[in-house]
Parts: C-alpha cells; sequence; structure tokens
C-alpha cells in the first residue's frame, strides 16, 4: 500500500535559497467520535500493555514488546518488513521489493515475467544499495528539545532551535557507549509533544531469496487495489548477510501456516509512513476544498502523459512509476471521499470539542486555549495565497524540467542585474538541462498549463499571455505548450552562454518561454514565502497542539504515523459492502475464478507456471482482513499472534480504510494481508521451493536450534 506523499503546496528549494539568498478511562470508539478517532499505533516507547490487558485479556510484558520489536525491520526508507528465521531470512512485500528485486536482473532475464527463487543459498542475490535497520535502542529527548525550543522568541528561531538541539544531540550519542555505530535518527511523536532519539543496527548485505511474478504480486493491478476480496500473493522474501554468512539471529517471527480464526486478535509491527489526524477541521476543510483536489489533479494528468509515453517506449522504471502515480490518485480519490463526508469531518468536531473542553478542565494556560483559533487563521492565509503558490511553482513535476528551467533564468538574470557579487554561486546552475525526452516534458507542460487555467481563470494575466503569445492567437494548454517548445531558445547554449554573462539579458528577450516565466515567477516567489512563514507558524501552532494532547490524554492515545516503528492491534472480522458480506478469508479457487472470469486477460492473467494448479492448492487461505490500523510504510508489516508467530503479511487497505489519513474509523476499515498458509501453498506446490518452506517451519537451514520461544 505504498502511495506517494506528493504534494502540490510545496516551495521549490533551490529557487527560493536563491529568491531569499480526555483522560485515559473515558476513551471510547463510538460513531460520536472521540480519541480513537486518533487511532491506535502505538510507540515501542510507552508500549499499550494495560490497554492490550483490557481490551483483549491479553497481557503481554516488556520482554513480549522487545522481541517483537527487534523481529521487526524497516525495509529501505519506504517499507517495513520482518525476520521470520533464525538464518536472516526476511519477509515483506512484492511490491516492497519490486524495484530492489528486479534490480538484480541479469541479461536476458524478465524477473518481472518469471519471478526469482534461489533455490541453494550460493543463488541468493546481493541487492547493491538495499538494506534494512533493526530498532535497538530508544531514548527519550522530550525535555532537551522544548527547552530549548522554549528559548527562543519566534516561530522561526523554534524550528531552528530544535533543529539544533537534534544534531547536538546525534553528535553526542555518536560517541556514547551502547549506541556508537547505530544509524540515529530524532523521532517527533504528537507534532511536538514528545520526542525521542532512535538507534537502529543497519544491515546492508540484503540478498534476494524470493520474489514472484508480477502477475501473482500485483494481481488485479489497480483494478484491484485497495479492494476487498483480494488474491494478490504480495510477498517477497530476502536474507540478511553478516560478515559473508547468513545472520544468525534470535529474534524472529516463526512461521504459523495455520494463520488465524474469526475474531482471533492480531498485531501489525511496521512503519506507517504520515498521518495527520491531529488536524484540526479548519485544516481539513482547507484539505478538502484545495489541496487534496489540486494533488489529485496533479497525480491525474502526469500519470496520463506518463501512460502516453510508455505506449511506445514500454520502459520499466517508467511502468513503475505509473504505478506508483495510479495507487497515490486512488488513495487520494479515497481521502478526498473521506473529507467529503460529513459524518466524519462531523466526528472530528465532536473530539475537536471534546479536547477544548478537556484542555480547559485541565486548567492549562489561556494562551494555550487559544490554539484552535490561531491555526483557523493561519490556514485562512494559507487559502488566500494558495494558487499562486501551488499553480506557479516551478518544479520538474509540475510544469515539466524547460519551463522550470525558464523560472530559474529569470531569477538568476535579476540576480545578475541587482547582486552581481552573489550570481557567482548560482552561475554553474545556468547550463542548457539535459532532458531525457522532450515530448514528455511537453505533455508536462500542457498539464501544467491546463491545470493553472482551471485554477486562476482565463482573465488571469499568466493565463492570457500562456494560452496566446505575442502572435495573439488563441491556443489550448496542448497548442500552447506545443508553441513555446518550438519557439523558445532555451536548449540553446549560445544564447544560455549570453543569459548567464549580460545583464538585462532576460528582460530584453522576447522567448515566449521567458516571457511566461517573467509574470508567473515574481508571483509564485511572493506567494511561497508568504506560505513558508505562514507554515512555521503553523508547525508551532501544531506543536503545541501536540503537547495539549499529551498533557491531557498522555500515552493513552498514539501519535500520527511518522514512519517510525509501531504497533497496532485488531481483529480478524468481516464487514459488509456492496450489498453483501465480506469473506474473512479468500483463497486460491477465488484467485482462478477471478482469472477465468476476465478470459486470463491483463492483470487478471496468470503465468504458465499457474495455469494447472493441484486441486490441493485451491482449498488453501491465499488472504484475509482484519480491523489493524495501517497506511502506506506498512507494506511489508508482519502480521502476528499472541505467540508472536507470523500469521500474514500486511499489504494493503480496503477503499474504506483511505479516510485514515485524517481519522480512523473501525466500522469498515480492513487492512488486507497475505495469509502464511498461502505464502507456504505458493512455495510448496507451484515454486517446488522446499528449502524455503523447510526453513519458514523451522526444519531446515539452520544449524542452531531457535531461540525465540513461544511465550
Amino acid at each position: 500500500m505504498r502511495y506517494l506523499t506528493l504534494r502540490t503546496f510545496v516551495l521549490a528549494n533551490a529557487l527560493v535559497f536563491l529568491a531569499a539568498s480526555l483522560p485515559a478511562q473515558s476513551i471510547s470508539d463510538t460513531t460520536k467520535g472521540g480519541p480513537l478517532d486518533l487511532g491506535k499505533m502505538w510507540t515501542f516507547d510507552n508500549p499499550p500493555s494495560d490497554f492490550f490487558q483490557k481490551t483483549y485479556n491479553f497481557k503481554a510484558d516488556q520482554q513480549w514488546f522487545d522481541e517483537a520489536r527487534l523481529a521487526s525491520l524497516r525495509f529501505a526508507d519506504y517499507c517495513s518488513a520482518s525476520f521470520v528465521s533464525a538464518n536472516g531470512l526476511v519477509m515483506t512485500n512484492h511490491h516492497c521489493a519490486r524495484e530492489s528485486g528486479t534490480g538484480v536482473t541479469r541479461k536476458g532475464e524478465d524477473l518481472n515475467a518469471t519471478g526469482f527463487w534461489a533455490k541453494t543459498a550460493a543463488e541468493e542475490r546481493k541487492v547493491d544499495g538495499l538494506f534494512v535497520d533493526q530498532l535497538v535502542k530508544i531514548e527519550d529527548i522530550t525535555k532537551r528539545v522544548q527547552d530549548a525550543m522554549n528559548t527562543a522568541n519566534s516561530e522561526q528561531a523554534q524550528l531552528q532551535a530544535r533543529e539544533q538541539v537534534f544534531s547536538d544531540i546525534k553528535q553526542e550519542y555518536n560517541q556514547k557507549e551502547g549506541w556508537k555505530g547505530l544509524e540515529l535518527q530524532t523521532i517527533t511523536f504528537y507534532n511536538g509533544g514528545r520526542y525521542s532519539l532512535y538507534g537502529f543496527k543497519r544491515y546492508t548485505d540484503v540478498r534476494l531469496v524470493f520474489m514472484p511474478e508480477l502477475q501473482l504480486g500485483f494481481f488485479g493491478g489497480d483494478y484491484d487495489n485497495f479492494t476487498y476480496p483480494r488474491y494478490a500473493l504480495d510477498c517477497s522474501f530476502f536474507r540478511v548477510y553478516d560478515n559473508g554468512k547468513p545472520l544468525q539471529t534470535a529474534h524472529y517471527f516463526k512461521f504459523n501456516p495455520n494463520g488465524v480464526r474469526d475474531g482471533e486478535p492480531i498485531f501489525v509491527i511496521g512503519n506507517p509512513g504520515h498521518t495527520e489526524r491531529l488536524k484540526t477541521v479548519a485544516e481539513l476543510e482547507f484539505d478538502r476544498d484545495l489541496q487534496t483536489p489540486a494533488t489529485i489533479q496533479l497525480l491525474r494528468n502526469r500519470s496520463a502523459a506518463l501512460q502516453a509515453y510508455n505506449a511506445t517506449a514500454k520502459s520499466d522504471s517508467v511502468l513503475n512509476e505509473i504505478f506508483s502515480l495510479e495507487n497515490s490518485l486512488k488513495a487520494y480519490g479515497g481521502q478526498l471521499e473521506g473529507l467529503r463526508d460529513a459524518s466524519l469531518l462531523s466526528r472530528k468536531a465532536v473530539f475537536e470539542n471534546q479536547f477544548k473542553a478537556a484542555a480547559k478542565a485541565k486548567n492549562l494556560p489561556a494562551d494555550q486555549l487559544k490554539t484552535w483559533d490561531e491555526i483557523a487563521s493561519n490556514t485562512a492565509q494559507l487559502r488566500s495565497v494558495f494558487k499562486d503558490a501551488s499553480y506557479l511553482g516551478p518544479s520538474e513535476q509540475t510544469m515539466g524540467e524547460l519551463m522550470t528551467f525558464a523560472n530559474l533564468v529569470t531569477q538568476f538574470s535579476e540576480i545578475l542585474a541587482t547582486r552581481p557579487q552573489d550570481a557567482e554561486r548560482a552561475r554553474p546552475l545556468m547550463v542548457v538541462p539535459t532532458i531525457k525526452n522532450l515530448t514528455l516534458d511537453q505533455a508536462y507542460l500542457a498539464a501544467h498549463l491546463s491545470e493553472a487555467q482551471q485554477a486562476l481563470g482565463n482573465d488571469d494575466p499568466y493565463i492570457k499571455l500562456a494560452l496566446t503569445g505575442p502572435d495573439g492567437k488563441s491556443r489550448t494548454p496542448k497548442e500552447a505548450a506545443a508553441y513555446l517548445f518550438k519557439n523558445t531558445k532555451l536548449l540553446d547554449p549560445a544564447f544560455i552562454s549570453e543569459l548567464a554573462t549580460r545583464p538585462n539579458a532576460a528582460a530584453a528577450s522576447n522567448d515566449p518561454m521567458l516571457a511566461l516565466a517573467k509574470i508567473g515567477f515574481p508571483r509564485y516567489r511572493t506567494a511561497a514565502l508568504q506560505a513558508r512563514q505562514i507554515s512555521q507558524r503553523q508547525e508551532v501552532l501544531r506543536g503545541q497542539l501536540g503537547r495539549m494532547l499529551y498533557d491531557v490524554y498522555g500515552t493513552a492515545v498514539p501519535p500520527d504515523a511518522t514512519f517510525s516503528l509501531r504497533i497496532n492491534d485488531g481483529v480478524v472480522k468481516s464487514y459488509n459492502y456492496n450489498g453483501t458480506k465480506a469473506p474473512i478469508m479468500t483463497t486460491f479457487a477465488g484467485l482462478y475464478d477471478r482469472n477465468y472470469s476476465f478470459g486470463d486477460k491483463a492483470p487478471w492473467d496468470l503465468p504458465t507456471r499457474w495455469k494447472t494448479p493441484p486441486m490441493e492448492l485451491l482449498k488453501q487461505p491465499m488472504c484475509f482482513i482484519s480491523t489493524n490500523d495501517i497506511i502506506g510504510g506498512n507494506s511489508g508489516s508482519p502480521m502476528i499472534n499472541k505467540n508472536r508467530e507470523a500469521v500474514g503479511l500486511a499489504f494493503d487497505g480496503n477503499m474504506e480504510s483511505l479516510p485514515g489519513e485524517f481519522i480512523f474509523v473501525p466500522d469498515a476499515n480492513r487492512t488486507i494481508s497475505v495469509h502464511t498458509g498461502g505464502i507456504v501453498a505458493a512455495l510448496k506446490y507451484i515454486y517446488k521451493a522446499d528449502r524455503l518452506v523447510s526453513e519458514l517451519a523451522g526444519t531446515g537451514v539452520s544449524s542452531k536450534p531457535a531461540t525465540a520461544k513461544k511465550k
């Protein structure tokens, strides 16, 4: 369930640089809204032992949480994973492994088509650049960070003080016994209510062991993405090596192919990437009205441009980019649907009022109680600058490389004319851009002009110039982009050399791209700098709100996701959908039914080795659902039972889970996982991967007995 966190409300960093040289016992989950609408992504800093005991009559002690933490991994910088054998075997999703796995493809191979299985240890392939991180140390640094911030007298100074103390702490702990050699990361919880320092053991010798074909790992493609019932073998296996040998570890999740039972509590351990559940209603209304629709428009148009290009290019890397964009598009679409659901925003408003009342009852300072009003005022200011800051912002993803370069040229020309002493720093940027594909870049520019026209209106000076030009001829955005590319001289090195050395050359030029940039970029720069100041203020206010949340609820309410290790709880449970009832589990028989129903056509086609399955396979479980709380970044997370056995592998959520970005409502929210029994069945009956099946069963490979015991 990996999706992009691409936002249009961003600053072009290089250009801006040049320009600026309720108490715990009250928690309940009802349709009226409450604290648990913030979710159940618990931290390992404060494990939810009492909550598990009260909710499931299950007492998990500190050793249980420590073992669970040490068996869990962060896979590169975008997914989760876990150890599943004493010999360093790592389990994660196929879609997490897709890029790294295919990165070991050799001449004449197509691992997307054939998959990969190392029949012997010698055949396991090292993936260059891939790493996994194991969280081994945790330190609370809240007081030190907040004390440093409290001495600052402005929002910008507070944020600078925070970053400085982060740096100081890392330098200090790099030399501290027990922390030396670890990868250090500062973690922010509750938007600044709490801070921690995490120390990771990083493993860099990671080798591919098994990866199914793309047709299985991404069965159903984007059509089936975020849907259930589901039939995807979204799994893969790697192995961590240490000093050239498989890592021997006592911390791993033993495979339980018997899986799960209806109503059974299960736990997901992983690194959820990003949620914004502490956002106020005013902020969510801003997202609903402006931010999220703009993001969706951007994603849709860029995906369309890439698909048109790849119809002839047939590039795997472009295909992966399209998958990512389409995944993001579906995710943001679900979020927008949730934001437009009045009942969900009503729940947010109910909790907001509960929070305010609880904060007042705790006699928190009066200036803190104004935080909601100040955030609302700030958000109103963001609305006023949104269009210019978003739709005129230069970046390769928004308007393409060449038009972005035109904006850079006008900025450089201004510096050259007014601050020649600063021009030398920027001069290396004045190089004709190497654009991989002019057709694709032109398509991005056309998309940008269409989006800007819709947002700014036909009477806007930027749009007037873009769609008419100096010849006065009216053009569509697509025609205008073609005209601009045909008539610009920005790909001429001699022209760029003149612009880089002669003051006012850009101002005097009639180049159509420069003329457009001269209108758009000053407006963007003004709006972006205002937005940056507002955003700094907003970040401080959100931190203040986070401190209040912690003061009122403590650790009884978990913080937003920050791609830091979390454990969340849920139960295996059906839900009603589309006028019927979802089964808690799907089987391989369903996979074949879907394949036959679509006539073996993509994306429901199957590889040759899957065409004649043994009858025993058809009745085996494939995927299952639970009420766990996950989001992007949780991909690859192990699903474990109370005995710390792996019973599944999380890979997605249903459509009803997509509002989980801003609210957790478990009524129909479901996590979708690959069943461990299904993984073993596929390995056994289709891939004949006996070595891997034996290792997962604990009967092969290892020369040492497993020391991670069931509790």
